[in-house]
């Protein structure tokens, strides 16, 4: 899983920069409509909104505009003609590719995403295709600050229900059942320790180790499905080189 967690930090790092400020906060705020609009407007007896708002927060997302895009999805005008897709592909190397969207125009998102694919050096698939790779799980992710004590962090998560947890250099992943995400993520807080990153990832069950010239591609395939507008997240199984990860991010 660390090409997984190295690509969620890039991601992380170009989202700080990103000066496409505007875009960033429409996929949040569609984020947050779906989920009103699946489980109501109350944060508190709807996990997926809380998790929505926890992320459009991290965001730097202004509390005003969350909360409009609630009113909106709760009223009905926000999220009536969006619907949620859920895409399977091939990138380079063979790896797994999957691309959550949401979208007022299938035919138009799925000729998007198509393109993007072809010219990524990828293909899309079918509807099961590579689902199978990977695994729904919650996942706190947080760099690895001196002041922190993976052991100690480690016994935490894992008293708190965590089912895993991944430390590399500098950096550090816990992973939990979907159900147990919030309750993990508590008990850290009430610890003192304050995640970068709370979610419900795809996580893949086994990773594709890349040689340099593929992982560029992969990585370059993988920005560009992130890039398109109704384009909400992209997973994928790649185990990505350092150097290849450096390049990339220069």
């Amino acid at each position: 899983m660390a090409g997984h967690s190295k690509w969620k930090q890039i991601k992380r790092q170009k989202a700080v920069t990103d000066s496409r400020r505007a875009a960033v906060f429409t996929k949040l705020g569609r984020e947050i409509s779906m989920a009103a609009k699946a489980g109501g407007g109350d944060p508190d007896g709807n996990p997926r909104l809380r998790l929505a708002i926890l992320k459009a927060k991290e965001g730097n997302m202004p509390n005003d505009i969350i909360t409009r895009a609630i009113d909106k999805a709760v009223n009905g005008s926000e999220s009536a003609n969006l619907d949620e897709i859920v895409y399977e592909g091939y990138g380079p190397g063979g790896t797994a590719v999957m691309v959550e969207a949401v979208t007022d125009n299938r035919n138009r998102t799925a000729s998007e995403i198509r393109n993007a694919f072809g010219k990524g050096g990828g293909s899309l698939g079918e509807q099961g295709s590579v689902a199978w790779v990977f695994t729904t799980r919650g996942v706190i992710s947080m760099n690895l600050d001196p002041k922190l004590d993976a052991d100690e962090l480690t016994l935490t998560a894992i008293d708190a229900g965590a089912e895993d947890v991944e430390v590399e250099e500098d950096a550090i992943s816990i992973y939990t059942k979907p159900d147990e995400l919030d309750q993990v993520r508590r008990a850290l807080e009430e610890n003192g320790v304050q995640p970068e990153s709370v979610d419900l990832e795809r996580v893949p069950n086994n990773t594709v180790s890349l040689e340099h010239k593929e992982a560029l591609q992969t990585l370059r395939l993988l920005e560009r499905l992130e890039d398109l507008d109704d384009v909400q997240k992209v997973y994928s199984n790649a185990d990505f080189p350092e150097e290849a990860l450096e390049e990339f991010n220069r």
